[in-house]
């Protein structure tokens, strides 16, 4: 099929989904959001943006005032790219609406690890697309420092579509920190649907770190798929700990290269309000392959749905599924829902999950050896809440680290 064909055919499905609800998550009235921006000014200099733009953008991982601490950084406020700069020789950072422009080749990604008519959200990010990031790496490079991506709400009752492209070519080895974020008004209302796809390469390894920093009318549909190569490592990490409205996502891996590697963390704090619908799903689909999906999630009221599928097509394969849940309100809910699908004998896919409230005999623990009963609970979620991912590079650890530690204020 020629690159024009396929454009025109993902055109049409994404037409013909235009109404098709998704089944998963809250459905959306997405004519109650604007598709009509203002249009923001490109800065050469992204340290130049208002303090207080600039703290919500850090308070999700982006750091604007130091680009030595980045190998790249990619910045768009509504539906304006802002800034967009690859800092190591080797990395590509820049719209995907001009690295349509400028590869031809593109077209061969395009909706290729997601759907265009998977549901209402991906149509509307097909016919109505405002830009996005596309992030390569090269064959054999490894990035020095992270590359950093922003995709940030300041205008109120404002949708968003974007279209991400990311892609670690053979042998290369990227680390990416995304950080989500509206601005600093309590009554902000919008609507972010994400499209991400990601491409890893043969011996290729790819660090994928989301952080959720939106307000609390805020309501988030995020669309991934990854495809992974042979000897291939996918490693995500997703922290949302700040009130949202209604968030839903169920990224997809299909591990396609043998000996490949995904491994999905999630971090989840739910406020009053708050829906949370966060969950992975690893196609297990060549010999050797390997999957882990492990969330963590406190409610303080609000609810937490927490999804988990491994698919066995192959053998040998091994995943692991493991949902750990802390309660701490009486209005809180968590629903952990793992599934195991194995489709010829000899795979090797297991899970757990612990979901309750905070045992008393630890308290009391704690108590007796001098701390008060707030102090026991805080400390009790602190370590809880402890991100100790492995594979990250020092500075994505301090990233995840310091927004623990900023939820920690609001939350205890």
């Amino acid at each position: 099929m020629s690159e024009i064909t396929r454009s025109k055919a993902a055109n049409k499905r994404a037409e013909r989904a235009r109404k098709k609800t998704a089944p998963l998550g809250d459905d959306i009235d997405l004519s109650a959001y604007s598709q009509e921006a203002v249009e923001h000014p490109y800065e050469e200099d992204p340290s130049r943006l208002q303090p207080q733009d600039k703290e919500r953008i850090l308070e999700a991982g982006v750091v604007l005032d130091d680009p030595s601490q980045r190998s790249g950084t990619f910045l768009q406020i509504d539906h304006s790219v802002v800034h967009s700069k690859a800092g190591q020789e080797g990395l590509e950072v820049m719209s995907t609406v001009k690295a349509l422009e400028e590869y031809p080749w593109l077209e061969d990604y395009w909706w290729r690890a997601v759907a265009s008519n998977a549901d209402k959200f991906t149509a509307q990010a097909e016919l109505h697309q405002n830009h996005g990031y596309f992030i390569r790496a090269l064959p054999g490079v490894k990035a020095i420092q992270p590359i950093q991506a922003c995709l940030y709400i300041a205008q109120h009752g404002l949708a968003q579509n974007v279209h991400n492209i990311v892609i670690a070519e053979e042998g290369s080895e990227l680390h990416i920190i995304t950080g989500c974020a509206t601005a600093q008004v309590i009554e902000r209302e919008g609507l972010h649907i994400g499209i991400s796809e990601f491409y890893v390469k043969k011996g290729a390894k790819l660090t994928f770190t989301m952080i959720h920093n939106w307000a609390p009318k805020m309501a988030v549909r995020p669309r991934s798929g990854i495809i992974v190569e042979e000897g291939g490592t996918f490693l995500n990490n997703y922290i949302s700990l700040k009130p949202v409205r209604t968030l839903q996502m169920y990224p997809t891996a299909q591990c396609v290269g043998e000996n490949a590697l995904v491994r999905f963390n999630s971090v989840l704090v739910a406020a009053p309000g708050t829906t949370l619908d966060v969950g992975a799903r690893a196609i297990l689909g060549a010999r050797g392959t390997r999957a882990e999906v492990i969330s963590r999630a406190i409610t303080t009221g609000g609810t937490i749905i927490a999804r988990g599928h491994l698919v066995g097509k192959v053998a040998p394969v091994k995943g692991h599924l493991e949902c750990r849940g802390l309660i701490l309100s009486e209005e809180g809910r968590i629903h952990a829902i793992p599934e195991l699908e194995g489709l010829v004998e000899g795979v090797d896919l297991s899970h757990e999950a612990a979901v309750g409230k905070i045992a008393e005999e630890e308290i009391e623990y704690l108590m007796a050896r001098g701390l008060s009963r707030d102090q026991a609970i805080a400390a009790i979620v602190r370590g809880f809440l402890s991100v100790d991912i492995g594979g990250l590079p020092p500075q994505l650890e301090a990233e995840l680290q310091r927004a623990v530690e900023l939820s920690e204020k609001e939350l205890l």
